[in-house]
This record gives structure tokens, sequence and C-alpha cells, in this order.
């Protein structure tokens, strides 16, 4: 997109270029939900907090975060939600947004500086699998062939790495807190202790595959478990992940 600007050019000179001076792009990242229960947020909810953070703390790292408050209608007055949000970006949190609220909950979350968003695709963890709320999603016939990406060196902490038209090929480890997305599926022929997203844009039928399984969070179109939600005889093993029944399924291979 081009912004107009004065030509202040000499007489008789050629015209300035046009300048661009920002690029609209559209992004991949992970959003994690934190889901209060109705009720007031005491001690004991900011103690059961921190004690998850600690458990697991580089699941959080540079993670933006949303309150979905589909379980706490109650949680609606504009000085409680500053105080939860203050709460939360004291420890390092990024929250930055509510998803589920009420009319209510909304202008309260306005005021706290918290935008609105849709609700995205989620579903409770559990060591059976992920369940998906809702209808089935239909998958549109994809016209443009894949293109997939190979990537040949370890993946750090911090990285993220999309595959944006097909799968993902990774020949060596990923780091915890490296993040792998793809709209196919995601191979990691080393250790992978990041986060892996495949098929972004709704493929059920992707998969990931991996050497050696110890994942911060595995996702194959939306559906998602946690490192917590494995169980410990798949760590450590070269396993795939896939959609079954509408459950996300974590296999020993071999």
């Amino acid at each position: 997109m081009s912004v107009p600007h004065q030509d202040i050019s000499p007489r008789g000179a050629p015209p300035a270029a046009t300048v661009k001076p920002f690029q609209i792009r559209g992004r991949y990242f992970t959003a994690v939900a934190l889901r209060p229960e109705n009720g007031p947020l005491d001690q004991a909810f900011y103690a059961a907090l921190d004690a998850q953070l600690r458990w697991n703390p580089h699941f959080f790292d540079g993670a933006p975060l949303i309150l979905d408050l589909a379980q706490a209608p109650g949680l609606s007055r504009p000085a409680e939600l500053r105080a939860l949000t203050d709460c939360l970006r004291s420890r390092g949190l990024a929250v930055f947004g509510v998803q589920n609220a009420t009319p209510e909950q909304i202008s309260a979350a306005e005021d706290a500086g918290l935008i609105t968003i849709a609700s995205g695709k989620d579903a409770p963890l559990n060591m059976e699998g992920s369940t998906r709320p809702g209808p089935r999603r239909e998958i549109p016939k994809k016209l443009r062939p894949p293109e997939n990406r190979l990537i040949t060196q370890p993946v750090r902490s911090g990285q993220t790495v999309v595959a944006e038209g097909g799968d993902l090929v990774v020949v060596g480890p990923v780091s915890s807190g490296a993040e792998l997305i793809a709209r196919g599926s995601i191979h990691v022929y080393g250790r992978l202790r990041g986060r892996a997203m495949a098929g972004a844009e709704g493929d059920e039928t992707a998969r990931i595959f991996c050497n050696s399984l110890d994942a911060e969070l595995l996702a194959v179109a939306g559906l998602y478990r946690t490192n917590e939600n494995l169980e410990p005889e798949l760590l450590n093993r070269p396993v795939q992940v896939f959609l079954q029944n509408e459950r996300l399924c974590v296999e020993a291979l071999g």
C-alpha cells in the first residue's frame, strides 16, 4: 500500500520513487488460554498458578496469554480484572485479551486495557486425549501444490519455524521454547522439546513425527496436549501424533 505524499522535487527533475513505509503480513502464533473457574480469585488461585509456573516454566516463555472467561461469568468488575491482569503480568505472563466474555466482562476488559477476540479452537486436556467442541470442520480442497520446508540445523529456543504451504522437516533437535508450525505434517529427526503444531489451517490428516519426544505442546488441527498430559512411557521415544475419532493420539513407533 502506498501512502500519498507531497512532491517537493525541483521543477523538471524526475519524480521521486514512491515510498512504502510499512508492510502488512500475516503471522502464526501460539496463544495460551487461562480459564479461571467462577468464584473469588483468592490466594489459593495464585498459589496453584505459581505451582504450575514452577513445574513447567518454559511452556509459557514468550507465549501470548488469553483469559478465557467461559467458566467465570461473575468475574466482571473492572477492578477485579485489572488486578488479575496486573498479577499475571507481574509473573511474566503476556496477557493481552479475553474470550468467551459477557457484555459486562467486555466492558471491564476494555477498562483493563485488554482486547476481545473471537474464540479459537481448543480442547480440554486429559490423559485419554482431547475432544473437539462443536461440529466437525470441513477442510476445503487445496488447489495449489504443497510447498514443503526443510531445516537442516537445530531449532533453538525462541525461534519459530513456519511451513505455510506444506510439511515441515527438521533434521536435528528442537530446543525448549522453540516453535514449529506447519500447514501439513511435521517431521523431526531429532529430539523434540519445544512446541509443534501441524495442520495449522485445519488439516485433520496432518501428523507429527519425532525421534525422541519431550515436547512442551503437541497440536494437530487445533487440538492439543501439553507435556503434563503425556504418558511417561512415551517420553524420550520415537512417536507419531495424529487425530483419530475426534481425539489427539500419541503413539510410540517401533
